[in-house]
């Protein structure tokens, strides 16, 4: 799947066309090895909820910051009750998680599924105000609208990490510690990979 969006996408590309995003359902249930092959091939991912069995590839998740668009309703029906849902535990860390609907028809009964969603996990996990709203302005960075798109909702510099406040409504603060504490992650795994080629080279 993975081989053929990639060849179309270097087909619509020469062309001036738009391309299309490899977002797997992935994570639900099944092989843990899915989630490996989803975070070396995927853009972002659907569920990730078996990603709290192995905190190694979740923390690699975060550090690449892939966009997990999660469905704890539908979980709680079919998998995962919601006491059990990772998804609070991954939005306190930093991940880059959303909210989705999934088999809105089954699972849903309004004519909007994904206020729905948002109402459900809001009320069950009591989100602030200002997580519901860096919530979807995850989603938004996640989606495959066009660039424009995104500048019409996030602000014009949204690709260059620029939060709009007047546009997300995302205190600066929020943005200020998610991207403060992943970089200093980064600077500790820096630092340790520093460490390690100095100590090898002394061996």
């Amino acid at each position: 799947m993975h081989a053929n969006i990639m060849a179309l996408n270097q087909l619509r590309r020469a062309r001036g066309l738009n391309v299309f995003a490899f977002r797997p359902h992935c994570g639900e249930a099944g092989d843990f090895a899915h989630n490996i092959s989803a975070f070396m091939l995927g853009d972002s991912i659907n569920h990730g909820i078996t990603l709290r069995k192995c905190p190694g590839i979740q923390y690699l998740f975060y550090l690449a910051q892939v966009g997990i668009a999660m469905s704890p309703t539908s979980n709680n029906t079919l998998f995962l009750p919601y006491t059990k849902n990772p998804f609070p535990t991954y939005f306190k860390q930093g991940m880059n998680v959303s909210l989705s609907t999934d088999d809105p028809v089954q699972f849903h009964h309004t004519r909007e599924p994904l206020m729905e969603e948002y109402n459900m996990v809001g009320q069950f996990y009591k989100l602030s105000s200002v997580d519901h709203c860096e919530l979807a302005r995850n989603s938004v960075l996640q989606s495959g609208f066009e660039h424009s798109v995104k500048q019409h909702w996030l602000g014009s510099k949204y690709a260059e990490g620029v939060n709009d406040i007047t546009r997300s409504n995302v205190p600066p603060t929020r943005i200020e510690f998610r991207r403060d504490t992943l970089q200093e992650e980064l600077r500790l795994i820096k630092t340790l990979e520093t460490e390690m080629s100095c100590h090898n080279s002394l061996v």
